[in-house]
């Protein structure tokens, strides 16, 4: 005889018993007029899959609103922070606040920042007649 066919189509009914006797004592308290302590009870158990659930929700708008994905105004490095804090870039080290959406250097009161730019540098070349 195959002992492992039997395996196969057997009923784990471990919980059944357990769910019942809820069940039941649920039944006896309603009859005899403590339903509200099964109300109560009820409303704790919706309550407790309920506001994980929310919250989830809550902490992932908070994210959106609050995370800030920009570059480095001094190595153009990409990273992300926390909007209204203060941080240091990761590449370089610089000291950053993160305002309404953007990384802005911190600076000393009184410093002046600038963008500096390159000048292209041309070479002209003079002809013998105007050097003699």
């Amino acid at each position: 005889m195959n002992n492992n066919f039997s395996r196969i189509y057997s009923i784990n009914d471990s919980g059944i018993g357990c769910l019942a006797t809820l069940v039941l004592v649920g039944l006896l308290l309603g009859a005899v007029g403590l339903g509200w302590l099964v109300n109560g009870f009820l409303i704790l158990l919706a309550l407790l899959f309920i506001v994980p659930l929310v919250a989830w929700f809550v902490l992932q708008w908070w994210i959106k609103q609050k995370l800030v994905i920009d570059q480095c105004p001094v190595c153009s490095y990409e990273f992300t922070g926390f909007n209204d804090t203060e941080c240091r870039c990761p590449n370089c080290g610089e000291p950053l606040k993160i305002e309404k959406g953007h990384f802005y250097r911190i600076t000393l009161p009184g410093t002046i920042d600038i963008n500096a730019i390159e000048v292209p540098v041309q070479v002209i070349e003079e002809s013998d007649e105007e050097m003699n």
